[in-house]
């Protein structure tokens, strides 16, 4: 499922305009970046939570070459599904 059907479906399971579910996604791709960004957790209880945790540097291979390269140490988004969305997947 693409961000437009994403749209469409919420549109549909909640009775708003498209214009209103584009508009209510975007608040919440927008605010959960920024809290995100920011080191905070995100749950959603029954869904799951979303988490930022730090990647350590580390050797890896290049695949083509087979030449070892340092991969630099970056923050990551986990995410963790609830207990209701893990029972009903």
């Amino acid at each position: 499922m693409n961000k437009a059907e994403l749209i469409d479906a919420i549109a549909a399971n909640a009775k708003l305009s498209k214009a209103d579910a584009k508009k209510a996604l975007d608040g919440f791709i927008e605010v959960s970046t920024k809290a995100l960004k920011k080191g905070d957790r995100i749950g959603l209880v029954g869904f799951g939570s979303f988490s930022v945790t730090k990647r350590a540097a580390r050797m890896g291979r290049n695949p083509q070459t087979g030449k070892e390269i340092k991969i630099k140490a970056k923050n990551v988004v986990k995410f963790k599904a609830g207990s209701e969305l893990a029972s009903k997947v």
